[in-house]
């Protein structure tokens, strides 16, 4: 299966499942669910992280719902290559509900911005893209020296069947599979230092963590 042919069913199988997941919850109580969800992420991360005043954050494949939906005082960007779709498919989700942020309609690959930032949040995306390594190296470009990026994944935990998925669609909706120290290692290769590896959540196929990095 052709990696552009796999990211476009990716693609489509994501809206798709935005549209059934969504379709009968309500806007107000999902909206403060997904908040206090992405709070309690937060949370952990102030462990370790140090969010300033006026740092500049990125919420790289933010999705409906996204790590903006906290920082209405920061200058914040989010972008992500289904954000118009959203728009359209989903009542939860309008641009003008979060009049701070500036939306942009693109993939991590080709992402593009003036500026660098502080402050990198790419939460449970980075195994959606068509091209993973093009994906970190452009995530990592847009880092300020010091910055801190954290990135949650679904880490293999079986290497026959993180195999076996790269070779059959057993995991449609993530085109890429891999385990915790080849998602460490895409970070550390790229000048990150791992601050600190949170595991989440557990389950057969995939254990669901939080990696936290500073840049060097």
């Amino acid at each position: 299966m052709s990696g552009k042919w796999r990211w476009n069913t990716a693609q489509f199988a994501e809206r798709k499942w935005w549209q059934n997941y969504l379709k009968n919850k309500d806007v107000n109580e999902y909206l403060q669910w997904k908040k206090n969800y992405w709070q309690h992420l937060l949370n952990q991360c102030l462990h370790h992280i140090t969010i300033n005043q006026h740092d500049a954050i990125l919420d790289a494949g933010c999705g409906p719902a996204g790590m903006f939906m906290l920082f209405p005082e920061k200058r914040t960007v989010a972008f992500d290559p289904l954000i118009d779709t959203y728009e359209l498919d989903l009542p939860h989700f309008k641009k003008s509900m979060y009049p701070t942020t500036q939306f942009i309609k693109s993939g991590l690959e080709d992402f593009s911005y003036p500026t660098k930032f502080n402050v990198i949040f790419c939460m449970n995306a980075i195994n959606h893209v068509h091209d993973i390594q093009l994906s970190y190296d452009n995530l990592f470009a847009h880092a300020e020296q010091g910055a801190y990026v954290i990135i949650t994944i679904d880490a293999h935990n079986h290497s026959f069947f993180k195999h076996l998925f790269r070779l059959l669609p057993g995991d449609i909706l993530h085109p890429h599979q891999y385990d915790l120290s080849e998602y460490q290692q895409l970070m550390t290769n790229r000048g990150c230092e791992i601050v600190e590896s949170i595991h989440l959540k557990h389950e057969f196929f995939f254990d669901h963590y939080m990696l936290i990095g500073k840049m060097k």
